[in-house]
């Protein structure tokens, strides 16, 4: 009997090491360096991680004491997904200084040489393509992107729906995008009076991404956060296709050569990453969803801006 219960103990033992070793795999692939908090980074360890990669490992310092990125920006819809990840309520999203005096020694020093180093790679030119990249992100069970929530609008309405804020932009379907506020609908935030949201289309199995004009929601409008983008202009480097649907399908609105010049908005995340972006569309403004890695995304971020 003793003998049974040692190897009944030795068994629980060593399950418990193997949850407590794959929970530390996993909380350690939730961050982009998962001790630069605790250690003195290197130079020539961060030439070993892409240029848009760095950008996310700073930013993490910062989301590590509640940093509250703005709604829509690539560090808030990359952050926000992250269990560990709690937005500081009162504090104000432009104030990188305020972040940055909650920081330790060691933190201040790691955030200076990262866009030190992303500075330097600006300066060469390069993206460091073969250098690191992001983690996988987390699973989700709805692949919508995150940050998206689900909001109440009152029943029985056909909003016309646009790729971009205005009516004068491309519209899906024809010209006759519509979403019907019976189904489900997943709103971002507002701007300039126009509501982004995710809805299910017409078509069976298949969802879409757009703009609706506040002014045409009847009954109470959601409370949502204004949406802030990158807006920095780069090009596609390797052809690929446009979607408004992120969520299932990716079906193309349009196909994008190499070399065509877009306006960066943001990066979402679902089960992959997807960048944000505005173009044209037989003369008129869309905006839409690339696969990321097909953008020659080089600029500054709003969380470098103003900084040296």
């Amino acid at each position: 009997m003793k003998k049974l219960m040692s190897l009944l103990m030795a068994l629980m033992l060593t399950v418990s090491a193997v949850i407590f070793v794959q929970t530390s795999v996993q909380a350690e692939s939730m961050y982009i360096i998962a001790d630069s908090d605790k250690r003195e980074l290197t130079h020539e360890e961060l030439w070993g991680y892409k240029y848009d990669t760095l950008l996310y490992a700073f930013n993490e310092i910062y989301a590590r004491h509640g940093y509250k990125f703005e709604t829509g920006s690539r560090c808030y819809n990359w952050f926000i997904q992250m269990p560990w990840y709690t937005p500081n309520a009162s504090e104000s999203s432009t104030n990188h200084h305020e972040a940055y005096s909650q920081c330790s020694k060691i933190e201040n020093k790691n955030v200076d040489l990262i866009k030190d180093v992303r500075r330097e790679m600006r300066e060469k030119k390069t993206t460091n393509p073969t250098g690191k990249g992001m983690p996988t992100p987390p699973a989700q069970a709805v692949n919508k992107p995150r940050g998206f929530s689900f909001v109440k609008l009152d029943a029985g309405q056909k909003l016309a729906v646009y790729s971009a804020p205005s009516t004068d932009a491309f519209r899906a379907n024809n010209g006759k995008a519509t979403c019907s506020t019976n189904g489900a609908v997943y709103a971002l935030g507002w701007e300039n009076g126009w509501m982004l949201m995710l809805y299910e289309a017409n078509q069976a199995g298949q969802y879409r991404v757009g703009y609706v004009n506040g002014a045409k929601i009847k009954g109470q409008r959601p409370n949502l956060d204004m949406l802030v983008w990158d807006g920095s202009t780069c090009e596609v480097i390797t052809s690929t296709t446009l979607t408004d649907d992120p969520a299932l399908t990716g079906k193309a609105m349009t196909t994008l050569p190499a070399g065509t010049k877009v306006k960066y908005l943001s990066t979402m995340y679902n089960t992959t990453a997807w960048d944000y972006i505005e173009t044209y569309i037989n003369g008129q403004v869309a905006r839409g969803f690339v696969p990321s890695g097909t953008l020659s995304i080089t600029g500054i971020d709003m969380t470098e801006r103003g900084e040296g």
